[in-house]
């Protein structure tokens, strides 16, 4: 591939890349025929680089790591089209139970850095390097816990995926008239590491290629359709 047709081809940041819901949205996207820019902690991890593929570090608790990110991922495609928001931790306390310092990091990683790399995204989602109009698209993985609080133990882990439905819903606004979309992603138990240990029979859950099979739709739509949420459970309860 030239480095015009690189600069033709459409480019997606994803984070939280090296596992689970992340990874599989890049390997979907990846075969798809976008570039995939995969922010990871350990970006050592995912290989070599590729002329489709770029690893970059990224860590929600370093704002500086965001912004390298971004820069690297211009470098190099040129041009960004949709970004996927899926990096982010689980909890299981209450409301009651919880020290403030790990409802301070759920906030950090779960809602203040998605906000952030929003923001530095944004200028690249609604024009292209020449200046001409480019609606693209921004991803936020949110959770059913953002909709509603089915437990006690899952009640601090809603308060931060309320918060980034809020702020799904702030960016959605904001691209009001630009037509830079953006999607919150609602899904219950998703066969993944963070479902391990929580649930017992993982046999029937959803899986990460379900929902990245989602994501591929929602970012290959025009702007034309703006679609809020998407809440997504692998069986029937009482309001999803």
């Amino acid at each position: 591939m030239t480095r015009m047709e690189e600069s033709m081809t459409r480019t997606v940041m994803i984070s939280g890349a090296s596992r689970g819901i992340g990874a599989a949205i890049a390997q979907r996207m990846q075969a798809a025929g976008w570039n995939v820019s995969l922010g990871l902690r350990r970006p050592e991890t995912a290989g070599p680089d590729t002329p489709q593929r770029l690893a970059c570090r990224y860590d929600a608790l370093e704002p500086d790591s965001e912004r390298a990110w971004i820069r690297a991922t211009i470098a190099r495609f040129g041009r960004l089209d949709g970004l996927v928001l899926s990096a982010g931790i689980h909890s299981r306390a209450t409301v009651l139970e919880a020290a403030d310092e790990e409802f301070d990091q759920l906030i950090a990683v779960n809602v203040k850095s998605p906000m952030r790399l929003a923001r530095l995204a944004w200028p690249h989602l609604e024009a292209l390097p020449d200046g001409k109009p480019h609606p693209g698209r921004i991803v936020l993985m949110s959770s059913l816990s953002g909709k509603r609080v089915k437990s006690a133990g899952s009640g601090l882990y809603g308060i931060s995926k309320f918060a980034l439905m809020g702020l799904a819903q702030g960016l959605r606004q904001c691209g009001r008239d630009n037509r830079v979309r953006t999607t919150a992603i609602c899904p219950s138990f998703v066969a993944t590491d963070m479902a391990a240990g929580v649930v017992q029979d993982m046999s029937e859950l959803t899986r990460p290629e379900d929902i990245a099979a989602i994501v591929e739709t929602v970012l290959g739509l025009p702007p034309t359709a703006s679609v809020a949420d998407i809440p997504v459970h692998w069986s029937v309860e009482d309001c999803y």
